[in-house]
């Protein structure tokens, strides 16, 4: 079994050719969002991931083995809805709503214009044709917003190994420190 251990971005940002990638490793959402797990990559190679717990993986992200090689993580087609509406905003509005809701939402544009894809639910669906938008279901990549919370907490290759600790306290009703 090939150990995945360390995120290393993805193709554009690292400047890795993709000939240096050894396989690509298909996973619904779902299974994006787990740091650890069992899988089989498209050539049938068994793999576990033993990464650290937090970001999700988005489709391109590179991932490397104890070993060296380097698999590509690529969005499983799966059961989806997309919402597709005017841009501006109309897209606005239902954005707001649909987040208002807490639910995980693909936000893009594509040849056909404005969309917002989530997974079935049929409450959802009949919120976004209240605020005019036309529902499909239908499979595709879901590959959802990360949120800004996400994104501003994710290590971007970047580590305190400067020799130096960091230490904090924090007050909790009892004493004690935490070290970084």
């Amino acid at each position: 079994m090939l150990e995945l251990t360390e995120r290393i971005g993805d193709a554009q940002s690292t400047g890795i050719d993709t000939s240096e990638i050894h396989d690509n490793l298909i996973l619904p959402y779902e299974l994006r969002i787990r740091g650890r797990l069992r899988a089989t990559t498209e050539t049938k190679v068994d793999v576990g991931l033993f990464l650290d717990r937090g970001p999700v993986l988005r489709d391109g992200d590179l991932l490397q083995a104890r070993t060296g090689e380097i698999i590509r993580i690529r969005a499983a087609d799966e059961s989806v809805v997309t919402a597709r509406i005017e841009s501006g905003q109309p897209l606005a509005r239902l954005c707001y709503h649909l987040g208002n809701r807490h639910v995980t939402l693909a936000i893009g544009r594509d040849e056909q214009g404005s969309y917002v894809r989530f997974p079935p639910d049929h409450v959802l669906e009949e919120l976004a044709e209240r605020l005019g938008a036309t529902v499909v279901h239908h499979t595709a990549p879901f590959d959802p917003e990360p949120g800004a919370y996400a994104q501003a907490g994710q290590s971007h290759g970047h580590s305190h190994g400067d020799g130096h600790s960091h230490h904090h306290e924090h007050s909790h009703g009892h004493h004690h420190k935490h070290t970084h």
